[in-house]
């Protein structure tokens, strides 16, 4: 399985694969034709209250991610976290992300989510 993890704004490589957007919002000064995007699962990304509140610096990465997993355990995300480990087991991924950094970011908890997996 190969699961990585790119900035959009980074050009698109040929090893990339199936490139899966995981951010809520579509990146601004990006357009749709320049990400080339082949999959945008909305379901799969933090909600929009865990954001701002990460965003906010109310908490540490520890707890963002321990909240991002409990979220993750839902219905609709563990169907979608699936379909895109079934995809990795077919191929490359790249999983993109317009955080700045994104080894603090919930892109490493889907990752290591994955990768644990291992379909």
């Amino acid at each position: 399985m190969t699961v990585r993890v790119r900035r959009v704004y980074d050009p698109p490589e040929p090893e990339d694969g199936v490139r899966v957007l995981v951010d809520r919002l579509w990146p601004r000064g990006v357009s749709k034709e320049a990400a080339r995007v082949d999959e945008w699962p909305k379901g799969l990304t933090p909600s929009t209250e865990l954001r701002r509140w990460y965003h906010a610096g109310e908490g540490t990465y520890e707890e963002f991610a321990r909240r991002y997993e409990a979220e993750l355990a839902e219905p609709e995300a563990r169907e979608l976290l699936g379909h895109v480990g079934d995809l990795a087991g077919r191929g490359p991924v790249t999983l993109l992300t317009s955080a700045k950094s994104p080894e603090q970011s919930h892109t490493a908890v889907l990752v290591r989510l994955l990768e644990a997996d291992g379909r």
